[in-house]
């Protein structure tokens, strides 16, 4: 299998055949083509490539193009020849209008692929489709002959409401594809500052020797939108913060910060230990867990709804390297700023040598503190205390040492998809949620959802950081929020 080690950014992937099902849709014209064509444009995804549209739309090259074509304006800024890198991009894809719910309705599409069918040569299935859909989609898949071994599958979330629904869909796609086969996206992996998270702790000795309880003080992971649930209101009604949010993306973040060092850094080794992190979080008890509801939810909805649209909760991990260490994490919709962030606060020193000789003025300090900046403006913030310049004794100040990625290495970092589907093509599952990575989560999650069942959420304003509660301030802490900075796509 494909390991990362030592390929550079823009290293060609093996020519493949990439079939978007739903490929007409919002998923595929916002991230999945925009993705693809700038892999291009880069010069990973070559002309030997061939991208299938398959839907139940019929739409022609000029028609698809025209969609597409807006999603990728913010990629092309600064590329030279743009519009004629994208109609270059558009020959490589070939349309195909089935309706994947009738028997055979995949024989088209066989006719096109079984002909340059090559054990090197990957097809990869995007279902780009409601969930429903998958099992029968498979079928059809598997009818067509084109269940091959070189066959990959991809599936967005939502993979089930709840464990056993979850085991029920994967033990589906599992009858027709094997595990090494299959790709489950979670679109936080991708993200350059979640890849880096790794880089830092386990290629920087100065900062993976204080990972641990004794010099850690806690953890806070956010994931704050500023947007409401818009025109997936019926969706989310039905499943809340909780098992939209809170079951993947913040889970996967907590598991990369708290994870211990695979021997390897390879795709089993990874999973095998960010499912041990799952495996050691203690049960959640009701009073580390706080919901609540933007105030103009219900209309949006249009009924009185108790569904969740913030959760917070204080979680503990049971091992030697985190044990006592809580960990806070909170997601919620229509607040006060876009942003996703992990801070580590540290312990404060154990003596302090200047305020007990009177030489000092401390009420600037800050305890040292880690800042991960996932999304916007992806970087990195180390909070340290230094001596303010000039005489007049002792005056300690904070300062900050700043590594914003974009800046340093002088170029546009690449969306978390334009990673994720060259992964794909090169069979490589790192970044990949394996399934009992999943179950683990929702055996987690499970109670949690029972425990909002019985709640009522606390109602919030839009445009503040959530409800006001005691969750941190109990244990003499509080939310860190994110800093304002202007958004940015991601």
């Amino acid at each position: 299998m494909t390991e990362y080690a030592h390929l550079p950014q823009s290293a060609a992937v093996p020519p493949s055949d990439y079939v978007i099902i739903g490929g007409t849709g919002d998923l595929s014209l916002r991230k999945i083509f925009p993705a693809l064509f700038l892999r291009y444009a880069a010069g990973q995804v070559t002309d030997d490539f061939r991208l299938f549209v398959v839907s139940r739309q019929a739409v022609s090259r000029d028609e698809f193009s025209a969609k597409l074509a807006p999603h990728c304006k913010a990629g092309m800024e600064g590329m030279k020849d743009g519009d004629a890198t994208l109609a270059q991009f558009m020959e490589l894809v070939e349309f195909v209008c089935v309706d994947i719910s009738e028997a055979g309705c995949m024989a088209g599409l066989a006719e096109h692929l079984l002909p340059q069918a090559d054990p090197g040569r990957p097809i990869i299935f995007y279902l780009s489709i409601t969930p429903s859909l998958f099992s029968s989609t498979c079928q059809r898949i598997a009818e067509a002959g084109l269940a091959l071994p070189q066959s990959r599958l991809v599936v967005e979330k939502p993979l089930g409401k709840d464990h056993a629904s979850a085991q029920a869909i994967n033990d589906e796609l599992l009858s027709i594809f094997e595990e090494k086969q299959i790709y489950r996206i979670d679109h936080y992996l991708g993200k350059e500052t979640v890849q880096n998270l790794m880089a830092l702790r386990f290629a920087n000795v100065i900062f993976e020797a204080l990972w641990n309880n004794s010099y850690i003080d806690h953890v806070q992971i956010t994931v704050a939108e500023t947007v409401g649930v818009g025109n997936r209101a019926a969706y989310y009604d039905q499943y809340g913060a909780i098992r939209d949010m809170l079951q993947n993306h913040l889970l996967q973040l907590l598991c990369l910060v708290a994870m211990e060092p695979p021997a390897r850094f390879n795709a089993d080794q990874v999973r095998n230990e960010k499912l041990r992190v799952l495996q050691a979080i203690r049960h959640i008890q009701p009073d580390d867990i706080r919901l609540g509801q933007y105030q103009d939810y219900a209309y949006e909805v249009g009924n009185p709804s108790t569904t969740e649209t913030y959760v917070a909760l204080k979680l503990l991990i049971d091992n030697w390297r985190w044990a006592g260490v809580p960990f806070y994490v909170r997601t919620g919709k229509k607040l006060g700023i876009r942003a996703s962030e992990i801070i580590v606060t540290f312990k404060d020193r154990p003596h302090d040598i200047f305020a007990k000789n009177g030489i000092t003025d401390t009420k600037n300090e800050i305890p040292n503190r880690l800042i991960i900046r996932v999304q916007p403006h992806e970087g990195l913030r180390l909070m340290l205390t230094s001596k303010e310049p000039g005489p007049g004794g002792m005056r300690l100040f904070p300062s900050e040492l700043n590594l914003s990625f974009g800046e340093t290495f002088n170029q546009r970092l690449p969306e978390a998809y334009e990673r994720l589907l060259m992964d794909i093509a090169r069979g490589n599952q790192t970044l990949f949620m394996r399934l009992d990575e999943v179950l683990a989560a929702w055996e987690l999650i499970d109670p949690l959802v029972a425990m909002a069942a019985k709640s009522v959420p606390v109602l919030y304003r839009s445009g503040t950081m959530g409800p006001d509660d005691a969750l941190l301030s109990r244990d003499d802490r509080k939310w860190l929020d994110p800093k304002d900075e202007t958004d940015e796509p991601g």
